[in-house]
């Protein structure tokens, strides 16, 4: 199958199971999602969901979470990983915003530049909050892209230049979400038979598929016998 008829039947499938892209992490505008995407990091989805709702009726705003201060902070986020650098990141990212006038800016520079925000979570914002055409890589995404051939896997950049090339522009902001979504149901990182995923079947590279390949009960090496 040739790159382009395999990325048309991705997209495809992904539109079929997935015509609407809810976004995972509750958030109310850009700057709850700026602060639930960067508290995501090595963390469940689940996980920052149950965390959020204290954390933002004290401080939905880069001015409540700037009083708020970094230790509070951390009281309230603690069971996020990497807690007591996020809450001092949040803190000193609340300072940057109210320094730039207070609210989010749809400008990737700005983002950029705010305490724990890296590429990534810049473009969840910019793609989410304000519907500008981008393509966050997270671990799903990365390693999907892999097995499906379309990158090779050797960097998270890399892997977001090889899919931006591969899907037309128009449909980044929800395809980055159903690769998520699918990653999460059907292709999951251990123990995956490629012979039964809707995708990987088709789309899979034969290499890939055989350095995955799940161990059979005979495939075990032989105990070696001690020569006397």
């Amino acid at each position: 199958m040739r790159r382009a008829e395999k990325v048309e039947k991705i997209g495809s499938l992904l539109d079929e199971l997935y015509p609407t892209t809810p976004i995972p992490l509750d958030h109310t505008d850009p700057y709850t999602l700026l602060v639930a995407v960067a508290l995501s990091a090595q963390t469940t989805d689940k996980k920052v969901n149950e965390v959020t709702p204290r954390l933002f009726a004290v401080a939905d705003t880069p001015e409540k979470m700037l009083a708020l201060g970094p230790e509070r902070i951390l009281e309230l986020i603690r069971e996020i990983g990497l807690s007591p650098t996020k809450s001092k990141n949040l803190w000193i990212a609340a300072g940057q915003i109210m320094n730039a006038g207070g609210e989010i800016i749809p400008d990737w520079e700005f983002l950029e530049s705010l305490a724990g925000v890296g590429h990534k979570t810049a473009s969840v914002v910019m793609s989410q909050a304000f519907g500008v055409p981008a393509f966050p890589v997270d671990t799903h995404i990365h390693r999907l892209a892999r097995r499906w051939g379309l990158s090779d896997g050797s960097s998270v950049e890399k892997t977001e230049r090889d899919l931006k090339s591969a899907f037309p522009i128009d449909t980044w902001n929800r395809r980055h979400l159903q690769i998520i979504f699918f990653g999460r149901e059907y292709c999951p990182a251990l123990r995956h038979d490629f012979a039964v995923c809707p995708i990987c079947s088709f789309a899979a590279t034969k290499k890939q598929a055989l350095s995955e390949r799940k161990p059979t009960s005979g495939s075990a090496r032989p105990r070696r016998v001690p020569t006397p």
